[in-house]
């Protein structure tokens, strides 16, 4: 049986430099506002996770960040 290791990650939107997402104060997001370079850096972070190994699950935005959700499979069984 597969058995699968589990991390979240939290990002509390006062530690973006550059948002990789956009929310309005209400915590309303949308993804026609995204900035083009904006997409290209979250996907050169879910590359980065996978080329760990970790697989994403879920992503949680928020207005006051986001939380990411991984897995990956136990090699130790």
């Amino acid at each position: 049986m597969r058995a699968f290791e589990y991390r979240i990650v939290k990002h509390p939107s006062d530690q973006f430099k550059d948002l990789v997402y956009f929310c309005t104060e209400n915590g309303e997001c949308s993804l026609e506002q995204v900035p083009g370079d904006q997409v290209q850096k979250l996907e050169d972070l879910l590359n980065a996770q996978g080329e760990k190994g970790w697989d994403l699950v879920q992503v949680a935005f928020g207005r006051d960040g986001l939380l990411v959700f991984w897995r990956r499979e136990r090699t130790d069984r």
